[in-house]
């Protein structure tokens, strides 16, 4: 019997079928992380939508993550898509598939967690959805955001010699799920790892950075550092080198040990911003209290390539996190 295809090569295909029909109002659809939706002539603004499911078993465990936790990071997978973009969230919609016997407790601290977050960046919960779920709890977060008209940053404008540019550190989120994975319950502190259990969208930095011109094309990494980049070069019509000794990578646990180079590679949910930026621009080392590094430059080339400390370089296939790949 044939088997569900790889996450990328269904949105690959829903993208053919949709491109069928175009409307005017729709300013990049699939292909980013939110859709572009221009409503009317002469509007100050137009209107960012991204949609993300939560899936019990994928994106957390009840035996790992308190409730708090699955509603911060639900919300943030929104968020992160918005800061992307270099927009302002606005609105957040959710609907829940729930198991019968859930505790309600349960419910209740799960909105906690993403009502405190939606709060803290002035976003509204506006609607949403409820049913019973037959195995696990499901959680589709639907978040609108908007960006000043025509200036949303997308993930196709890199050029050949622009420089590559990440926030923060990675590896974080993932270094978190390798300690859980093998130590049993109760032997960690989920305080321990905050990069993982409650991650920061980085909104007001996206925002800056679009505000002062400085990105070509961005993306957060949700998938991944190979993976996320492989976007950006798709979307682009270019390729990339990237140092690996340049990488900022994550300092996760106690005591305090810097996640392994495969993590911040191919480990997804940090949700830092990746961009890419002109010559021209002097990109700051921090922005919003947020480091800033430079980790390589854009090529014309269309491979994507990690340079060792001593200059060999190898090919970087994209090896983030992908649905029904694995």
């Amino acid at each position: 019997m044939a088997v569900v295809a790889a996450e990328k090569t269904i949105i690959a295909r829903i993208r053919q079928v949709a491109k069928g029909g175009k409307n005017p109002a729709v300013i990049a659809g699939i292909g980013d992380d939110c859709a572009v939706l221009r409503a009317g002539k002469g509007g100050e603004n137009d209107a960012l939508v991204t949609t993300d499911f939560t899936l019990e078993g994928i994106h957390f465990r009840r035996q790992w993550h308190a409730p708090e936790s699955v509603g911060h990071r639900c919300l943030t997978r929104g968020l992160s898509d918005i800061a992307a973009m270099g927009g302002k969230p606005v609105a957040v919609f959710l609907s829940l598939a729930l198991p019968k016997h859930l505790p309600q407790n349960w419910v209740n601290r799960f909105m906690r967690g993403l009502i405190t977050l939606a709060e803290k960046y002035g976003c509204t919960l506006a609607g949403g959805d409820t049913a019973e779920s037959p195995d696990g709890i499901l959680a589709d977060i639907i978040v609108v955001g908007t960006v000043p008209r025509g200036k949303a940053v997308l993930r196709s404008g890199a050029h050949p010699g622009d420089g590559i540019y990440v926030t923060g550190a990675l590896g974080g989120s993932a270094a978190a799920v390798a300690q859980f994975e093998k130590h049993p319950r109760g032997k960690l502190n989920p305080g321990d790892y905050p990069r993982h259990f409650f991650p920061k969208p980085r909104i007001e930095l996206g925002r800056v950075l679009r505000e002062k011109g400085f990105v070509s094309a961005m993306i957060d990494t949700s998938d991944g550092l190979s993976t996320d980049l492989a976007h950006i070069c798709e979307e682009s019509g270019v390729g990339a080198e990237i140092e690996e000794g340049a990488i900022p990578r994550a300092m996760v646990g106690k005591p305090a040990r810097e996640a392994d180079l495969d993590l911040a590679l191919h480990g997804g949910e940090d949700y830092e911003l990746l961009f890419t930026a002109p010559r021209s621009k002097h990109i700051p080392s921090k922005i919003s209290g947020v480091p800033i590094t430079r980790i390589g430059h854009v090529t014309r080339i269309k491979n994507t390539y990690l340079v060792k400390p001593k200059g060999a370089r190898l090919e970087l296939k994209p090896r983030g996190w992908e649905h029904f790949g694995r």
